[in-house]
């Protein structure tokens, strides 16, 4: 790879910055940047991926369940992708969700979350309890956001599209644990995309770091009393991180650092802060910072009861205590024949039919809130006349020990790609002779288990019945 164009100024800051290590960071830019996928733990263990990995198994060090790949292998390109087992990310990329300290049941808010790799993360550690919003204020970039959660299976999701001043004057104090992977001037991906030394150029440090503050001062509103919150950038400028860490603390008396502990190749800050500053010469993987704050429990103008911090008047935990749910008729009997099929059936009472789209509200979820949503929890499917049509999404958070009508490829079989084009799925004799198969009804495609999305029985076919706007192009 040869040695990039970096502008003056920021290679003058740089060496400002290391010093005697400046020579050896200049030089990694003569290196091919690394690249990685997460495996979704949510679908799939670690040892699970070892077994069945059709690439290479070599963990990156901040994170259980992240892997280097090959610049030869083409992981997008292949039936797992497709099946949600992974998400593609840049593997200094991967240190802000795995520092959060996320627990099921947890309510945590991605505040700038597009295109999804550390939601997809945060959900996957929920393991479906809680509650996660996801929200970018990008709208086109939203959509994305939602696509990759949804390709992940995460059910228990609200995915937005607000400015973070609207969400903390709907929410106030509401969430457990708040990731802010903030915009920034991006100097620790030049190496992976030197497209963004142009922006750094036209938009340096000094134009972020005051949206940074203002971001922060809306996602500490949002955080209880006890919670949580990670602040990360992808850039080097003390002043998007460092100095933004002391105005936080400087700001907010309720917020205190929390240290965060080191493995081989990270840098703490500047001034030896308890933070996490990430360099291409000293890692494989990119640049990155990272901090986490905690914020006291102890200040009385923070103590306010559940019902001042959600507007509710119901603990956590109680969403069923207050509704009903849609009744059999609501649901209609095309829902009903598909709910057969389940061996649990999704639990009523968090059901909301809306436009004759049914959804699964997430635990804690209030349908007082008023917010631009892309979605409102798992989109089960749409209601059409006589007959029920099962969403994508919900195709990804099932299995065949969930769902009795499946069927199931080998990723060699040459019908996972025609299916995920599109295409008629033909059938063996003996594979269209299942009897559990009702005439017309619905098929959970899946490849060695894993779900892909729908088909309709047709005997000796598969009607296919994959999401367009998902198909393998």
């Amino acid at each position: 790879m040869r040695l990039m164009k970096l502008p003056e100024t920021f290679l003058e800051n740089m060496k400002e910055l290391l010093g005697g290590e400046y020579s050896a960071w200049l030089a990694s830019y003569e290196e091919n940047p690394h690249q990685g996928l997460r495996i979704n733990t949510g679908k799939l263990t670690a040892e699970t991926w070892k077994s069945i990995s059709p690439y290479g198994t070599e963990q990156v060090l901040w994170t259980g369940n992240g892997y280097y790949i090959g610049d030869q292998d083409r992981p997008a390109r292949d039936p797992y992708y497709y099946a949600g087992l992974y998400y593609l990310q840049e593997p200094s990329a991967m240190a802000p969700a795995a520092l959060l300290p996320v627990d099921p049941g947890d309510r945590v808010l991605d505040l700038c979350a597009a295109p999804g790799g550390k939601s997809t993360e945060l959900g996957a550690r929920l393991k479906g309890q809680g509650l996660l919003v996801s929200n970018d204020i990008s709208n086109s970039r939203a959509k994305a956001l939602l696509k990759n959660l949804e390709l992940a299976g995460v059910s228990n999701l609200c995915v937005t599209s607000e400015t973070p001043e609207k969400l903390a004057d709907v929410f106030g104090p509401f969430f457990d644990k708040i990731l802010v992977d903030a915009p920034c001037s991006g100097e620790g991906m030049f190496r992976k995309d030197p497209d963004l030394i142009k922006s750094w150029q036209e938009h340096g440090p000094s134009y972020y770091a005051p949206i940074q503050r203002q971001i922060l001062s809306q996602a500490v509103r949002m955080l209880k009393p006890g919670g949580y919150l990670l602040y990360s950038t992808c850039t080097f400028a003390a002043c998007e991180d460092e100095d933004t860490v002391h105005w936080l603390l400087d700001q907010e008396s309720e917020l205190e650092l929390m240290p965060l502990l080191l493995w081989e190749g990270a840098q703490p800050g500047i001034n030896k802060e308890p933070v996490i500053r990430l360099f291409p010469h000293k890692i494989k993987g990119e640049g990155h910072f990272a901090a986490l704050f905690h914020k006291k429990s102890s200040s009385s103008s923070q103590k306010i009861s559940e019902e001042q911090a959600t507007g509710k008047t119901r603990r956590k935990g109680q969403t069923g205590a207050l509704r009903k749910g849609p009744s059999d008729a609501e649901l209609g009997e095309g829902f009903l024949q598909w709910e057969q099929q389940l061996s649990s059936p999704f639990p009523r009472e968090r059901m909301m039919i809306r436009d004759q789209l049914v959804y699964l509200l997430p635990e804690d979820f209030e349908p007082g809130w008023r917010l631009r949503y892309l979605r409102t929890g798992l989109l089960l499917g749409e209601q059409k006349k006589q007959r029920f049509e099962p969403s994508q999404a919900a195709a990804m958070v099932l299995s065949p020990s969930r769902y009795a009508c499946c069927f199931s490829m080998k990723r060699s079989d040459e019908r996972v790609i025609r299916y995920l084009k599109g295409e008629t799925v033909s059938l063996t004799e003996e594979e269209a002779g299942q009897d559990a198969w009702p005439k017309n009804g619905w098929i959970l495609v899946c490849v060695d288990g894993w779900p892909l999305g729908w088909a309709k029985n047709a005997g000796a076919v598969l009607k296919n019945k994959y999401y367009p706007g998902w198909r393998w192009q």
